[in-house]
């Protein structure tokens, strides 16, 4: 019987790579990649030598049931994504899936995932929170921000640079423009930067100024209180 690795890769910085994550994608017989171009540049950084075979939100539809059968059969993979925690807003989910089905062990490396550090930086309470991830670009996103309304714990987002001043628009006017909230982005980069204050502030200054690079967005949750209230006003 094989295994599946879980290895997870740096969001920024090289450096963040950890020496287990290192031995694992040199030990294994295949390496999946999100994107083999970009993961054949680190495996060469990290002077590791293995088998590259692409694995993407595009074709792991197809090709998870295969894969898990050969993990079942003995062979050794690891799954990398293009930075962080395989699974977390990338491919991952089928694959594990399909693996555990098929009778295989798999085992998930700790490491990089963007939204710990953007969370714990946000200065907001991060002992109960909810990852939403990216929200729908179109087809149920107003009903999903709607039903965040009444959340009480910190919510995460990711969202790409461009589209981030809506995102802050859009919550702001669902959640309250004085809502706390958090914007980080090129965590563990050279230009790290996290941005606080209220989601009319954040969306003002990011309209006025036009972001770059991975972005996380931390919002707080409503307060018992406030909760309270706007349930005796219905």
């Amino acid at each position: 019987m094989g295994k599946l690795y879980l290895v997870p890769t740096p969001v920024g910085n090289m450096d963040d790579i950890t020496p287990r994550a290192i031995s694992v994608l040199g030990s294994v017989s295949l390496v999946l990649a999100e994107d083999t171009r970009r993961a054949g540049l680190l495996l060469k950084r990290l002077g590791v030598t293995a088998r590259l075979l692409s694995h993407h939100k595009f074709n792991e539809h197809h090709t998870a049931a295969a894969l898990a059968t050969r993990i079942a059969a003995g062979e050794d993979m690891a799954l990398v994504t293009d930075a962080g925690t395989p699974g977390i807003s990338d491919p991952g989910f089928m694959l594990v899936r399909a693996a555990v089905a098929e009778g295989a062990e798999v085992e998930c490396l700790p490491g990089a995932t963007a939204f710990v550090p953007a969370l714990v930086c946000s200065a907001l309470p991060c002992e109960r929170f909810c990852f939403e991830g990216f929200l729908p670009q179109k087809k149920g996103r107003q009903t999903r921000i709607q039903s965040l309304c009444a959340e009480e714990r910190t919510m995460i987002f990711y969202e790409s640079p461009h589209r981030l001043a809506r995102l802050l628009s859009e919550l702001s006017s669902a959640f309250g423009e004085e809502r706390r909230a958090s914007v980080s982005r090129e965590i563990s980069k050279v230009h790290e930067e996290t941005r606080r204050g209220t989601l009319a502030e954040l969306a003002q200054h990011f309209t006025d100024n036009p972001p770059k690079g991975e972005i996380v967005v931390c919002v707080e949750g409503i307060g018992r209180k406030k909760k309270g209230e706007e349930a005796t006003t219905d």
